[in-house]
């Protein structure tokens, strides 16, 4: 009698992802449940595809994004990873929500699993350091203060000091954890923290970032600022309101 073997298969991305990160797919009573059962996640791809005539949760059905996890399963709308690069995963979850009613949900992860930070310097007076930064995603310049994506095995605190250097050339005497920030709950999984820095001065702009000029500011000019809507950035305000409550203004 021939003896059979049984070849293992190879995990997906989507699989590889919930190994390496199983406290992104966890699920809690009353919320929004995952689905992981093959016939489940079919369901609710059908249901959702249903709903949205051919397309669902944002993305285009078949779209040249689809990964191993969707052509393997012959699908039509992407569930699972459907981008990576070294920057983002973007992640098409099968899902059940509280009503019972059955669907796909997108959200987006940093691809390293380290927290980002975002990093307020303060000179020895007191006055807040601002950069004016072009972003390409809104395609306007913004006054901001620094922070980055974490860097893989980076503790959020590293990433903040490396910041610090990279952005304005500046290095911290001090370093105030000011806790952490969602930044989209709606469709961002990650968090990202939030740090005040005392320095002693900073450095030339790093223009290859696209930062044009670094400025200092009392307080009182950058409350007016974010009164105004000169400062738009979301984990700016951010971490200066949490400088505010923690009284590192008074």
């Amino acid at each position: 009698m021939r003896e059979e073997t049984r070849e293992e298969t190879e995990a997906t991305p989507y699989e590889r992802l919930r190994d390496a990160r199983p406290e992104l797919f966890g699920n809690s009573p009353g919320g929004i449940d995952i689905l992981l059962d093959p016939a489940d996640v079919e369901e609710a791809r059908r249901a959702a595809e249903g709903m949205a005539g051919g397309a669902a949760s944002g993305a285009a059905a078949g779209s040249a994004d689809s990964t191993a996890d969707d052509r393997a399963a012959g699908a039509s709308t992407p569930v699972g990873v459907v981008y990576a690069d070294r920057f983002v995963t973007l992640v098409r979850d099968a899902v059940r929500f509280p009503g019972g009613a059955l669907g796909l949900y997108l959200r987006m992860l940093s691809t390293a699993a380290s927290p980002g930070a975002v990093v307020l310097p303060l000179t020895t007076t007191g006055d807040v350091v601002l950069v004016e930064h072009y972003r390409h995603a809104t395609r306007s310049w913004h006054w901001e203060v620094p922070r980055g994506m974490g860097a893989p095995g980076a503790t959020g605190a590293e990433s903040a000091v490396r910041e610090l250097a990279e952005e304005i050339g500046a290095e911290a005497t001090e370093l105030i954890s000011l806790g952490r920030v969602h930044p989209d709950s709606g469709l961002l999984g990650d968090h990202v923290e939030l740090f005040a820095a005392r320095i002693a001065g900073f450095g030339p702009p790093e223009t290859s970032e696209g930062i044009r000029r670094i400025v200092t500011r009392p307080w009182s000019e950058v409350s007016g600022m974010v009164a105004a809507g000169e400062i738009t950035c979301g984990f700016t305000i951010a971490v200066l309101t949490r400088a505010l409550l923690n009284g590192l203004f008074r």
